[in-house]
């Protein structure tokens, strides 16, 4: 039996008041959350380098210890990607999104679909991708809360991020939908490689 037994609808707090329904729910993907949240090519790639530099410069020793340095790290980030996606849930109504998050300590995030200024679509291949969610004014959410789920380095305004998302476009469109039908709202669909000052219009409109 775990915490989210008690759940009287998966992901969500409480029952949904009357008038709200659930439009999509979903988890990250946890290899794609790897790749793309902790950045597991690159520790990958920086420990090949430090392989490299050992079997050139140093000891069959440090080529071993290095080698098994880079093996834990990787294997750690995938254990903590695994339960990322085990613990997490995210969904959306058509008033709010939710997210439930936390692997040591569970807490739900709500954010009124009223609140929401833009939602940013970046494309992480395969289908996979994020949706930033930029909230029109302060609300009170720590980074710190957040993280992994917060859009990086927006220390200022965090911005809740739906992360590692199979069929990414089509949940954009679906939150996308659920938003228009409350209030006008921009987003961005920005590709993995596109500077952020030249992004790609997405289905809701003009990029801001």
């Amino acid at each position: 039996m775990s915490e989210y037994d008690f759940e009287p609808i998966r992901g969500l707090p409480g029952n949904l008041p009357a008038g709200e329904h659930i439009l999509w729910q979903g988890t990250p993907d946890a290899w794609a959350f790897a790749r793309t949240a902790l950045n597991t090519r690159w520790i990958a790639g920086y420990f090949a380098v430090l392989v490299a530099w050992a079997m050139v410069r140093g000891t069959l020793m440090g080529v071993l210890l290095t080698a098994g340095f880079g093996t834990v790290a990787i294997a750690l980030a995938m254990i903590f990607s695994i339960l990322v996606a085990r613990t997490t849930v995210y969904t959306i109504t058509n008033r709010r999104v939710v997210l439930r998050i936390g692997v040591a300590l569970s807490k739900c995030i709500n954010l009124p679909l009223s609140q929401l200024a833009s939602a940013d679509l970046r494309n992480q291949g395969q289908g996979f991708g994020d949706i930033a969610l930029v909230p029109a004014a302060r609300s009170g959410i720590g980074y710190a809360m957040l993280w992994p789920h917060a859009r990086p380095f927006r220390f200022g305004l965090p911005q809740p991020m739906l992360r590692a998302i199979p069929a990414a476009a089509e949940v954009a469109e679906v939150l996308a939908k659920a938003t228009a039908a409350i209030k006008p709202v921009k987003q961005r669909a920005e590709q993995p490689a596109a500077p952020a000052s030249n992004p790609v219009r997405g289905p809701l409109g003009a990029a801001a």
